[in-house]
């Protein structure tokens, strides 16, 4: 299992010359990048930005505006938010592409582990700034534990009535207003979106790369958190970004994106 540092990273922005050719190793690539909680993908969003790196180096990409959009916040339950991502798989097969990479930033990256759990043949899933942990204590306790409140309402019978629930985003805390269901989806402690879970159950063949910046809080959970319980793979990569926040991992962590794509 492949461990990059932030040592590694100065060296190999530093380098000129890329390790493998972009025409021949972007030629089959299609990637499907996904944006963060209450964000967009817009072209100056982080994803946007990151997305137009990778067409420039030869990658063929989709961006999906997805359920936790800003504009469209948790209007499909985990399981149906997939179909978003699946819909942008098909456009980039229709498309020729033969090796199929979903990632994200934040939300997204955790979406990202939750598709490469529920499908094969990828080849391979790329979680930047991986953010969104419903299963962590510290975190819910923040959310006065509102998913028990839905999943009480589920299990009477109304999980589609609609209610306010609180959520966080990076400290930022609001309260949104929801069905029942789709929010215990997204936020129950053991639901879909738990990201240790969806790393564990990563389809064999599928590599990781797990990217997190210095000055990102998720760095302090370490490779232990979910990344070291990703299915063993060659290409697997846990790499720091030195200087890069949650916001702007995807900027600055470009280069090693498109080094890590290159080597697939």
């Amino acid at each position: 299992m492949l461990r990059k540092t932030m040592t590694f990273l100065v060296a190999f922005m530093l380098c000129t010359t890329p390790l493998v050719g972009p025409a021949a190793a972007a030629d089959d690539i299609g990637v499907v990048l996904l944006h963060g909680k209450w964000g967009t993908a817009k072209p100056k969003s982080p994803i946007g930005k990151l997305a137009a790196r990778l067409k420039r180096a030869g990658f063929a990409v989709q961006l999906p505006s997805v359920a936790w959009s800003k504009s469209r916040y948790l209007d499909r339950d985990y399981e149906a938010a997939m179909a978003d991502i699946d819909q942008a798989v098909k456009t980039l097969k229709a498309a020729g592409k033969t090796k199929i990479v979903v990632g994200g930033q934040s939300m997204g990256a955790n979406a990202a582990l939750g598709y490469g759990a529920r499908h094969d043949g990828l080849a391979g899933v790329m979680a930047i700034a991986p953010g969104h942990i419903p299963e962590v204590r510290g975190y819910q306790d923040r959310l006065d534990h509102d998913y028990k409140r839905a999943l009480a309402a589920v299990g009477a019978g109304n999980g589609d009535q609609v209610d306010g629930y609180k959520d966080l985003n990076q400290g930022k805390a609001k309260n949104v207003r929801v069905k029942a269901h789709i929010y215990a989806s997204w936020f129950d402690i053991d639901g879909p979106a738990s990201m240790p879970k969806n790393a564990a159950a990563l389809k064999s063949g599928t590599p990781l790369l797990w990217m997190v910046g210095t000055r990102d809080s998720m760095l302090e959970r370490g490779e232990d958190y979910a990344f070291s319980g990703a299915p063993p793979h060659a290409n697997n990569a846990y790499v720091v970004i030195d200087g890069a926040s949650h916001g702007n991992t995807p900027i600055k962590g470009a280069d090693a994106v498109i080094d890590w794509l290159n080597g697939l």
